[in-house]
Parts: C-alpha cells; structure tokens; sequence
C-alpha cells in the first residue's frame, strides 16, 4: 500500500477512535451533572482524550507505519 494512503489511513482511524472514545466520556460526564454543556469541563474532556490518542498514536506508528520493503 502507499505509504501516504497508510498514514492518511491511520491519522483518521486515530481522529475517529479520538472522537468515539471523547464523546462517550463527555455523554457519561454530562448525564451524572459531573459538568454542564460548554463550560471548561466538557474542554479538558476532549483535550485529555485528544493528548492520550496522540500518545498512543505516536507510540503504535511505528508497529502499523512499517514500509513493506
């Protein structure tokens, strides 16, 4: 496969996983009153899971981003 595809292809798994993962946290917070909607709660939610999934990301890359040469 084309390198650049790959990592198109891997970037938006991670942004969907990133998203997936960050809203249903958001939802639970939301629905027990942990925070209400917009306000800086609702931001750091999304920010933490954003740091983790490139964490994460940047340390599974090299196990999925291999060149097949």
């Amino acid at each position: 496969m084309n390198p650049s595809i790959k990592g198109v292809l891997y970037v938006s798994v991670w942004v969907m996983l990133w998203g997936t993962a960050a809203s249903l946290a958001d939802f639970v917070l939301l629905e027990r009153g942990a925070y209400a909607m917009g306000t800086p709660g609702q931001a750091i939610t999304f920010v933490s899971y954003g740091i983790a999934a490139v964490v994460l990301a940047l340390k599974l890359s090299s196990r999925f981003l291999k060149t097949d040469a």
